[in-house]
């Protein structure tokens, strides 16, 4: 009878089981499995972004020789006259899209933020180009540059549309799409600036490759995020004030960081020599492209941070400090490998290793620390919404840079500039860090920078006791690093566990 009752029992809990409607699916952000797909995703933007990297090794070269080294670093002139373009226009914007559409769970008012920041994103972006184009055409730059960045200021337009909208691609965790974009446009690119070069084209077309490749990324986004926002900007200048008071201490923050990182190169090109000019433009233009690996690493993480940080104070100081300690660790290593590698980059840039930009890029190479350590103190001041400290933070760094530039350039050409840019670097790494200790933000573990240090040093020892080739000098640099890590049982968990997780997938 006992039996009988018991399967009775059994039958009833699952007819009630079978009864009941599927529980909704949990929120991924507020998930155990959102940290997990945060940092699959911020090595899946990097692998792409790498994709992008390694194929432009192909073309990068042709350019730099077809244009020639005087003719090089007037195309990275207006290429950096438009970043920063637009970055003083981008107004936090995107930040702070991404940041509100992670915490907003309401359909109506995320559709709503979204047209309205359409529509001022656009506006700010072709006021931008507006100045960008007068400020040329004032500062004597010629009438073809004039016209290459009016050129290239359109394709910016097109890629600050469709960046907006993949952020919400981005506040859902779904960087598989994002990135596999990111990769299209960087093909395309690339493939177009080889078609150009064996066209025997000049600096005016290759600035215009931004257009086709900005409205290739903006056509791929479009149908992604249909039905998920709109799509129809807003021009309605009473709400965007509204929004511009709630966000403009984070605009100033931005646009300062977008001035600062290029100001050094603006300043070489007035104060020193072309040549000197065009030796620190190669440099920078490879710093350009790797700086924004740990903002693609960590900005996926973004999401997370904002949730918890409004939500969950012990996993927002968590997930913190773990960043932190994973910055150091990756800024170190990728330092380390670039500062071995770096005679092989420029000859693949150039076709010599004895140039001048070997000495300028080995010197920027370890700005990658400095650059990790900022992209992982910010985007929790973000998340906290300490923007004041960012705008304090970027703009001593900023004035730092422009008179570190202006006293050393003249003298000591790209390597002075290239020295005044990895100071301010690190001088804004350490500020943004104090201001996060200061600032209600968790107790960092600092104990992380002796061991990267000590870790890098000893794979720079063991890369000159080698001294076969800088390639292989650097894996070997690498290889040790990541050994001394584990020696000192320092080795980051996540990709511990990354690795894991991938091997018992297969």
């Amino acid at each position: 009878m006992g039996t009988a009752g018991a399967a009775g029992t059994e039958r009833e809990r699952a007819n009630v089981t079978a009864a009941d409607p599927p529980a909704p699916p949990a929120d991924l952000i507020d998930s155990t499995a959102a940290g997990p797909a945060a940092m699959r995703g911020g090595f899946l933007r990097i692998a792409s972004f790498a994709g992008s990297l390694i194929i432009g090794l192909a073309s990068a070269p042709l350019l730099v020789r077809h244009l020639g080294e005087i003719e090089f670093g007037r195309y990275s002139t207006a290429l950096a006259v438009i970043a920063i373009v637009a970055g003083l226009t981008e107004g936090g914007v995107t930040t702070v899209a991404l940041r509100e559409l992670s915490v907003t769970k309401e359909p109506a008012e995320a559709r709503r933020l979204m047209s309205d920041l359409l529509g001022l994103r656009i506006v700010l972006s072709t006021a931008g180009l507006a100045v960008a184009v007068a400020f040329t055409a004032v500062a004597g730059y010629g009438q073809t540059l004039t016209l290459g960045v009016l050129l290239a200021g359109v394709g910016m337009i097109l890629a600050a549309t469709q960046g907006l909208l993949a952020v919400v691609l981005q506040s859902r965790l779904r960087f598989g799409w994002a990135a596999l974009i990111e990769l299209a446009r960087g093909i395309v690119g690339i493939g177009l600036i080889v078609v150009l070069v064996l066209a025997g084209q000049g600096t005016i077309e290759f600035l215009a490759v931004a257009i086709p490749v900005g409205a290739l990324a903006l056509a791929l986004t479009v149908p992604l995020v249909r039905g998920q926002t709109s799509l129809r900007p807003a021009f309605a200048p009473r709400r965007w004030l509204a929004l511009l008071r709630e966000v403009l201490v984070i605009a100033l923050a931005v646009a300062v960081y977008a001035l600062y990182f290029r100001v050094t190169l603006l300043v070489t090109s007035l104060v020193s020599t072309a040549d000197e000019t065009g030796y620190f433009a190669i440099s920078f233009r490879l710093m350009e492209a790797l700086i924004g690996i740990p903002i693609l690493l960590i900005g996926a993480a973004f999401p997370i941070i904002s949730r918890s940080a409004r939500d969950d104070r012990e996993r927002f100081e968590y997930a913190t400090r773990r960043i932190y300690e994973l910055s150091l660790f990756l800024g170190g290593l990728m330092a380390l490998g670039l500062l071995l590698s770096a005679p092989f980059a420029i000859e693949v840039l150039v076709g010599t290793s004895d140039h001048p930009s070997v000495e300028v890029l080995q010197i920027q190479s370890v700005a990658l620390v400095a650059g990790f350590v900022v992209a992982a103190t910010s985007f929790p001041l973000l998340g906290m919404r300490r923007h004041r400290e960012l705008l304090v933070a970027n703009s001593v760094a900023l004035l730092l840079a422009a008179v570190l530039a202006l006293a050393l350039a003249p003298s000591l050409g790209a390597v002075g500039a290239a020295i005044a840019a990895v100071t301010a670097d690190f001088v804004l790494a350490g500020t943004t860090t104090a201001m996060l200790l200061r600032r209600g933000g968790p107790p960092l573990p600092l104990s992380a920078v002796p061991v990267t240090l000590a870790a890098a040093l000893c794979g720079y020892g063991a890369a000159w006791l080698v001294g076969i080739h800088p390639v292989v000098d650097a894996v070997v640099g690498c290889i040790v690093f990541l050994a001394v890590l584990v020696l000192l049982r320092r080795f980051p968990p996540e990709l511990r566990e990354l690795l894991t997780s991938r091997r018992t997938a297969r």
